[in-house]
């Protein structure tokens, strides 16, 4: 029996120095945990945390899971690909990677906001979602670029340059910019106590939960105007709100949770018209 004890003890203490080597410990965030408690529990630092999940922030939700041991953990899949679990949403997952919703829409062909559990979705480059029929076109392109002559690879780059610049600036003024500033960014749905669901200007929120609508402070931003909002998109300056002064702004989404996953941030504004 004693011996039996010492295999199995020899074992296990075999078995937590493969575990501890071989992947991360990991925290699941329950209701009213914060990112300072944490840390304290598991005896790394709030920056730490931050930085081996790839926080901005210090907001974090409930199911959530954390890397605690305070050391980025080693990805073995494609970090261009994202499978979608229970409770994302695209500006959740478009926050995390770094990238616009925009751009998350446009690599997989979304052409809504919805989104379903166990989707994958490219959050790396548009390169992540080609078919094998493309990437043969696309060398296929390649070898007949080869042999083409120096003046017409050059003429080709300077178009491909210059299309990408207009393309660029198209999709993030879409107008005459007539004034930029960073703003303090928060976001608000019509789906709460009290709220009508109609702004300032009478769009009806509850009726069109699509539309692009920020509150603003009319003496910074004239209502009416058409406003590019980084990571946001172009909407228009339709509310107001008592909190909403200054360089302040509020982004309507159209959920409870959308609102929530953004929090409070810190974005680039441009007024368009």
């Amino acid at each position: 029996m004693k011996k039996q004890i010492v295999t199995l003890a020899t074992t296990a203490a075999l078995t937590g120095a493969f575990a501890t080597t071989v992947s991360a410990e990991d925290h699941d965030v329950n209701s009213g945990d914060t990112l300072w408690g944490i840390s304290k529990q598991y005896n790394v630092s709030v920056s730490q945390l931050k930085s081996a999940n790839g926080l901005n922030s210090n907001i974090i939700y409930p199911g959530q899971s954390l890397n605690v041991d305070g050391k980025a953990e080693e990805k073995t899949t494609n970090s261009n690909v994202y499978t979608v679990k229970s409770g994302d949403t695209l500006h959740k997952i478009s926050t995390s990677h770094g990238i616009s919703v925009s751009q998350v829409k446009s690599w997989n062909n979304l052409s809504s906001n919805l989104i379903h559990p166990g989707d994958e979705l490219a959050v790396g480059s548009k390169a992540a979602v080609k078919s094998a029929s493309d990437s043969k076109q696309e060398e296929k392109a390649t070898s007949s670029a080869s042999s083409s002559s120096a003046s017409e690879q050059k003429q080709s780059s300077s178009t491909a340059s210059e299309s990408s610049s207009a393309s660029s600036s198209e999709s993030s003024s879409q107008g005459d910019v007539q004034k930029q500033f960073t703003a303090e960014a928060t976001a608000y749905t019509a789906y709460c106590a009290g709220c009508s669901g109609v702004t300032a200007t009478g769009q009806d929120l509850k009726a069109n939960p699509g539309q692009k609508v920020i509150a603003v402070d009319p003496d910074v931003i004239p209502l009416g105007s058409k406003v590019w909002v980084e990571g946001y998109g172009t909407a228009i300056a339709g509310d107001t709100g008592g909190a909403i002064n200054g360089n302040r702004i509020d982004l309507f989404m159209p959920s409870q949770d959308d609102a929530l996953d953004f929090g409070r941030q810190n974005v680039t504004v441009k007024v368009l018209d």
